[in-house]
C-alpha cells in the first residue's frame, strides 16, 4: 500500500515509519525538517511539506492510498487549520482513508466524565489535549472520508514492540493496578493494522496493555 506519513520524524511518527516500512508498505514521509529521516530504504521518498498549507499538503500526498497524520501542536487554531487542510487536501487527492494520530485526553474515565477533567491531569499537556481534542472533534463531522483515530494509553513511552495490547473505544482502557500504558513501538502496530484491516471506520479506539 502506498502510505503518507505526516509528521515521520516524531517520537510516534518515527514509529509508524518504522512499523509501516517493516511490513513493505510504499511509504512517503512529509515532515518539515527531512535532514531528520536518516533511514535509507528503497520503499521509502521523504517530502517536505506544511500541513497547514493545504495546496502545498494536497501536492505531496498525491499518489498515495491514505494518509497517516501524527503531527502534533499545542495550540487549538493551529490544530483547527491543520485538520481543515488535512481534509481538504485528502479530498482533492481522492485519497478516502485518513488516519489520525490523537490524544488520551478525551478519552472517559467515567460516564461522561474525560480524563483531561481529572485532578491528576497535567496542567503542562492541557494545551496540546485541548488541541488533538480540537482535531478529533472536527473529524467527527467529515462523512465522506473513511478516517479512523487512535488515541494511545494515558502514558505512552519509548520501548519494545510486543504486539501483545487490549482494544478500547472511548474509555480509558487501564489494568488491575488501575494502570494505563503503552510502548511508541506497541502503538505503531496498532495503527498499521487499522490501516491494513479497517475495523474502526468513523470511530476513535484506543489501546493499554
Amino acid at each position: 500500500m502506498k502510505v503518507a506519513i505526516i509528521g515521520a520524524s516524531g517520537f510516534i511518527g518515527s514509529a509508524l515509519l518504522d512499523e509501516a516500512l517493516n511490513r513493505g508498505h510504499e511509504v512517503t514521509a512529509i515532515v518539515r525538517h527531512p535532514e531528520k529521516i536518516k533511514l535509507d530504504n528503497p520503499n521509502l521518498t521523504v517530502k517536505k511539506g506544511d500541513i497547514t498549507n493545504e495546496a502545498e499538503l494536497a501536492e505531496v500526498l498525491k499518489g498515495n492510498d491514505a494518509v497517516i497524520c501524527s503531527y502534533k501542536t499545542d495550540n487549538k487554531v493551529d490544530a483547527a487549520k491543520s485538520t481543515y487542510a488535512l481534509i481538504n487536501a485528502c479530498k482533492k487527492d481522492g485519497i478516502k482513508r485518513l488516519l489520525l494520530v490523537n490524544g488520551a485526553a478525551s478519552l472517559e474515565v467515567a460516564p461522561g466524565k474525560l480524563l483531561i477533567d481529572t485532578p491528576e491531569f497535567p496542567d503542562a499537556w492541557k494545551n496540546l489535549a485541548l488541541a488533538t481534542k480540537e482535531a478529533l472533534d472536527i473529524l467527527r463531522g467529515v462523512n465522506d472520508l473513511d478516517w479512523t483515530a487512535l488515541s494511545p494509553a494515558a502514558m505512552i513511552e519509548p520501548g519494545p514492540r510486543t504486539g501483545k495490547f487490549r482494544l478500547g473505544k472511548e474509555q480509558l482502557v487501564i489494568n488491575d493496578k488501575g494502570e494505563s500504558k503503552i510502548t511508541n513501538a506497541d502503538y505503531a502496530v496498532a495503527m498499521i493494522d487499522e490501516l491494513e484491516n479497517p475495523q474502526h471506520i468513523k470511530q476513535r479506539f484506543t489501546l493499554a496493555y
